[in-house]
């Protein structure tokens, strides 16, 4: 497992839960918008071991109740099972960031109990998604197959879209709503959050929309989703 970084406490990225975040390399993704280009090739220098991670983790009992995995992609990583396996057996509640694109391992993951919460992105509009999220129209299927699957309420979930300025319009948020409500139903939650601009983004010239605009896209999606709130926006 190459683990490339740990954030040792937060109280954002698993909603409810005082968590840890554990960042994995390489993704199959190249969103213009990313933070965490240097993840993506899945090549760095290790930051711990999975020994060491579980390690931490045991230490902290009482202190954290939850570990959020993200990346890069997670699903990526064969050793991924194992590891959440070691982590659910400290007691720890599991959160799993993904984009998706591995319907597969993300079935496997729940239905093995080894995950508590899934945090899917959800990129764009069909039609805008390969643009967006850098990536193949031949990657589509999987990503349905994925939303479908967590629109059955197997396991707890979110689906959230990072909204750029340069990539995103009331429209494609509109037809956003509607791809995801044909695959299986209503979301139950959809998180807009605001694209922050860090010197390690992929693309240069990209900025974020305006609070007004913001508001008017939680509006836009709103009867596409049980509930639709705004993040990173004030």
């Amino acid at each position: 497992m190459n683990i490339a970084g740990l954030q040792k406490m937060t109280l954002l990225d698993y909603p409810g839960r005082v968590a840890c975040t554990v960042f994995l390399q390489g993704c199959n993704f190249r969103c213009p918008f990313c933070h965490n280009a240097d993840l993506l090739p899945g090549q760095g220098q290790a930051f711990m071991t999975d020994t060491e991670l579980l390690a931490f983790l045991e230490k902290r009992k009482g202190l954290l109740d939850g570990v959020c995995v993200t990346g890069g992609e997670p699903t990526l990583q064969k050793e991924l099972p194992e590891l959440l396996s070691g982590i659910k057996a400290l007691g720890y509640a599991v959160k799993l960031d993904t984009n998706g694109a591995r319907p597969e391992v993300l079935w496997a993951l729940v239905e093995a109990g080894a995950v508590d919460y899934v945090a899917m992105d959800i990129k764009n509009s069909w039609e805008e998604y390969p643009a967006t999220a850098g990536i193949r129209e031949s990657l589509l299927p999987g990503i349905e197959e994925s939303i479908r699957y967590l629109l059955q309420g197997k396991v707890e979930y979110e689906f959230r879209t990072t909204v750029v300025q340069e990539l995103h319009t009331g429209r494609s948020i509109e037809d956003m709503g509607r791809w995801v409500c044909s695959l299986g139903g209503r979301p139950g939650k959809w998180y807009l959050q605001s694209y922050v601009y860090r010197d390690s983004v992929l693309s240069a010239g990209l900025s974020a929309p305006d609070k007004e605009d913001m508001r008017q896209y939680a509006e836009i999606l709103a009867p596409f989703a049980d509930f639709v709130s705004l993040r990173g926006v004030d």
